[in-house]
């Protein structure tokens, strides 16, 4: 088959960049270090989808001193020709027209990870300024946009060898959109990392010029994603060996990849054509329909299930699974640019067929991998009827009913859109909540002290806990996710659950228990955006006397060190007094309302998942019982102890 031309004509056009700047959530997610961190992943993207086509080895990132990010690799070079409809060169439609780009119709792409084409526009729409250099035909030519808008043709600034191909990309966020403007190393890292899993023929070199000496790393895993399954199950004692297959049917290739260890957890990552499907998808559903149905059918067959219509449940058959389930399909239909869920429904037809032979391929020669498999599946079923029976105990008892043991001060309105849970440390701050809040829409949750590590805990435990057992009475939406067959997102009585805890060390340490209890047994809440942080003060100052610009009695709320500084510096005569917070108890409930319940004036912190794997690796850590690695992250995080918004 003739090899497709890759050139100007190329490069399809499908409407125009305005939008982008107005509304850049609807792009990339959000305007907080995720959707920072995303214009790289974009740029990145797009020469992976190179490398997927058959040109690019190597890609390297790098953070650059001056706030800039650099992409850079040796595809073929974006084409520079001038394109037939567009009338200016390639290059220039793909960075300044969004939906523009060789991933449609008959483009230059088969497979692509940057599928909407809008990844370069919008990346250049959301920076103060962007270059692009393209090494291409022995020539290398650059272009310079500001804030999307050209600043200069495209121009011819010097030679190169004919196979010296590549396309360099350097730029710098715009601050007017983005809250923070300082790129996230370590997630950024991950994702390369977990790039480089998905395409073993690839080479990514990361470096942080920001820091001394400067940081580096290269990514290159000839063993694909056997060895991020490897990597995953670092450190937890395997049961079976690494099953892995790939085959294509109907144009879309299946890559699976999954092992068994001997914990109580779930750990199943889904992706297509490179891109991490967060919300999973067709993909994964068709996986574990399959893969339940095969394991029940095997149990069936040795004896171990006894009865017809016995079955365990997908839960029971994956207890203990860790599975990377990578697809690659020439037309991807994604939920939202930023890529949560795969919704092919072929793609779901697929995997299924796939799975179903070649799991019964590998254990019908590996019986003892199958046994190893379904007594896992056993020892899940008696826990899951265990604690179904302890869950029935449980809500049976009248003070585990609807009133969370009389500890939840609820809120009038039963629309669960407006209504807000606040979870506060201690009855002292619970009582000036109470006082202070709108009864109509927020409720108070008080809770004692530190609640249980459900990282170091059993299951029983875990059920056992007043303080947890409070929280999913008063949430409402069921039993714990994975754990009970009751769990449904959408009968939370509160889209907002915010923490309220002290602005110290044991505040921290409260919202980290809690958001452990809530990644690992009810992650759906983090994931659809439900979980929140409050931000209360740490000082109050008020100026003694009149100044320029504001009179004697005026209160302002600091929120950090930083803030303090910055006041002081603006008020270096000292004419103000100066209050420090020590617990939210301190604050009377007008001051409560004004700084951290009002919704006019409040500070909020909205908890995301942006890296299942490096989220799960740091939660392991820091709540794990290996002390060392704890304190050899927080030493290295120290400077970055913010949670971003």
């Amino acid at each position: 088959m003739a090899e497709k031309k890759y050139d100007a004509s190329s490069i399809s056009i499908l409407e125009g960049l305005e939008a982008v700047r107005k509304r850049p959530g609807m792009y990339i997610g959000s305007v907080g270090t995720k959707g920072l961190n995303h214009l790289i992943y974009e740029i990145a993207d797009n020469a992976v989808d190179e490398h997927l086509a058959g040109y690019c080895t190597q890609i390297d990132v790098s953070l650059n001193k001056d706030g800039t990010a650099t992409i850079k690799d040796n595809g073929r070079g974006i084409p520079i020709g001038i394109h037939p409809k567009a009338g200016i060169p390639a290059v220039e439609v793909v960075f300044t027209i969004l939906h523009a780009g060789g991933k449609f119709g008959d483009g230059g792409y088969k497979i692509s990870g940057g599928l909407h084409g809008v990844g370069a526009s919008v990346v250049n729409a959301l920076s103060e300024w962007l270059e692009v250099e393209i090494h291409v035909d022995g020539g290398i030519y650059r272009q310079r946009y500001e804030r999307g808008k050209v600043m200069y043709p495209l121009e011819k600034t010097g030679t190169c060898r004919k196979s010296d191909t590549g396309t360099t990309v350097t730029f710098l966020p715009d601050k007017e959109i983005f809250e923070k403007t300082r790129f996230k190393a370590d997630s950024i890292q991950s994702r390369l990392h977990e790039t480089a899993y998905l395409n073993p023929g690839l080479t990514i070199h990361f470096t942080d010029n920001r820091i001394e000496p400067a940081a580096e790393a290269t990514y290159h895993e000839p063993d694909g994603i056997k060895a991020y399954v490897k990597d995953l199950n670092t450190g937890k004692e395997p049961v079976q060996d690494i099953v892995y297959y790939k085959k294509s049917e109907d144009g879309i290739e299946v890559e699976v990849a999954f092992q068994y260890v001997n914990e109580f957890e779930e750990n199943i990552l889904g992706f297509c054509n490179n891109i991490y499907t967060q919300e999973g998808g067709t993909h994964i559903t068709g996986f574990k329909t399959k893969f339940t149905m095969v394991m029940n059918q095997y149990a069936r067959e040795l004896g171990i299930l006894k009865e017809k219509d016995q079955n365990f449940t997908g839960v029971d058959v994956r207890n203990g699974m860790t599975a990377i389930v990578a697809v690659k399909h020439p037309a991807p239909r994604f939920e939202g640019q930023t890529k949560t869920k795969l919704d092919n429904p072929d793609a779901g037809t697929v995997v299924s067929s796939v799975t179903n032979d070649e799991i019964q391929l590998y254990f019908d020669k590996h019986l003892d991998d199958l046994k190893a498999v379904l007594a896992c599946a056993e020892k899940s079923a008696k826990i899951r009827r265990a604690e179904e029976k302890a869950k029935t105990n449980m809500l049976s008892k009248p003070k585990f009913s609807i009133d969370s043991n009389g500890k939840l001060a609820n809120c009038e309105s039963r629309n669960a859109e407006e209504c807000e849970v606040f979870i506060v440390e201690g009855d002292s701050a619970g009582g000036s909540a109470k006082t202070a809040r709108n009864r109509r829409t927020q409720a108070i949750l008080p809770i004692r002290g530190k609640i249980l590590n459900v990282e170091k805990a059993s299951i029983d435990k875990v059920l056992a806990n007043a303080e947890i057992k409070t929280m999913i009475n008063s949430f409402g939406c069921g039993f714990l996710e994975g754990y009970g067959n009751d769990f449904d997102i959408s009968k939370l009585r509160y889209h907002k659950i915010i923490l309220m805890t002290d602005a110290d060390v044991d505040g921290a340490h409260i919202d980290t228990l809690l958001l452990t209890f809530f990644y690992r047994f009810m992650p759906e809440l983090i994931q659809q955006g439900h979980v929140y942080l409050a931000t209360p003060p740490l000082y109050r100052a008020e100026l003694k006397k009149k100044e320029k610009g504001a009179k004697a009695g005026t209160v302002e709320y600091l929120y950090d060190d930083k803030a303090l500084e910055k006041y002081r510096k603006k008020h270096p005569s000292g004419s103000f007094s100066l209050q420090r917070y020590k617990g939210l108890g301190e604050m009377d409930p007008e001051q409560l309302w004004e700084t951290t319940l009002n919704p006019e004036t409040r500070i909020l912190k909205q908890v995301e998942i942006e890296d299942a794997r490096l989220a799960t690796e740091v939660t392991s850590m820091l709540m794990g019982s290996e002390v060392p690695p704890r304190k050899q992250f927080i030493y290295a995080h120290a400077d970055e102890a913010e949670i971003d918004a």
